[in-house]
């Protein structure tokens, strides 16, 4: 029986084959804009454990969360709790998003913008940027080593960071062969969709000194966020808990720990 994660995948990759752009024109492209806002200092630089707030309309496990959504406002929102950094769904198949949810959110705030999706293929990189976003999503688990190094390397040519999800000890060891320097573990099982709100803390002892460390899914209050940067966590990544509050300005603040 196929899970969440294959069905995603099988899709995302059946896309990127029948994809025939030319790469070349692409990176070009991608290559001749403007400088991005910096996603990986922005988390770096913050004083306390950072927020990186999620615009997410739906996903497979939980269906629609919040799907009338205005991603300018719910941005806007989020910048007004003190979120360092956004994240956007840019899937539409199954989590209802879109770039231009991404470009609204963008233009709304001056804070760096994650492109959250399936990444499999150079020309999703390419399109990450070329659609405004500051960095791209490689999830582990979606990649094999010389692909995940592959997808790393070009995201830094063309000036993103790379936000590589990991779900345990050997994928966090994949990221870093790769060379990824901004790594996010994700407690909830891409394959079950089931958090583990102690994956994170495990992982973090095989994540080095000088790797920006990202904890994702399961994260819903205050205590969460002190617990998981005393684990030597850099920032959290947050999306439910946020999307379905009535006011995610104030949802937003009673996370952080300032």
């Amino acid at each position: 029986m196929a899970t969440y994660l294959d069905r995603i995948l099988a899709r995302h990759r059946e896309l990127a084959a029948a994809d025939t752009r030319d790469l070349a024109h692409l990176a070009r492209a991608a290559r001749r804009l403007g400088p991005t806002r910096g996603f990986a200092a922005a988390l770096s630089g913050s004083a306390e454990v950072a927020l990186i707030a999620e615009v997410k309309r739906r996903s497979p496990s939980k269906g629609p969360l919040a799907p009338d959504l205005d991603p300018a406002l719910i941005a806007k929102a989020y910048a007004a709790g003190g979120a360092t950094c956004l994240s956007v769904l840019t899937d539409s198949e199954f989590f209802g998003g879109s770039p231009e949810d991404l470009q609204a959110a963008r233009a709304a705030t001056n804070l760096p913008v994650l492109r959250k999706d399936f990444t499999v293929s150079p020309r999703d990189v390419c399109d990450a940027r070329l659609m405004g976003a500051d960095a791209v999503l490689l999830i582990a688990a979606a990649l094999r080593q010389d692909e995940l190094a592959e997808l790393l390397s070009l995201a830094g040519e063309l000036g993103l960071d790379a936000l590589v999800e990991v779900h345990d000890e050997r994928e966090a060891e994949a990221a870093l062969v790769a060379g990824a320097r901004l790594v996010g573990v994700n407690q909830r099982d891409l394959f079950t969709f089931e958090v583990d709100t102690g994956r994170a803390l495990r992982v973090a002892k095989a994540l080095p000194a000088g790797v920006v460390k990202v904890a994702e899914s399961g994260i819903t209050q205050a205590a969460d966020v002190e617990r998981l940067g005393a684990a030597g966590f850099d920032a959290v990544l947050v999306g439910e808990a946020l999307v379905t509050s009535t006011d995610p300005a104030a949802a937003a603040a009673s996370l952080l720990t300032r």
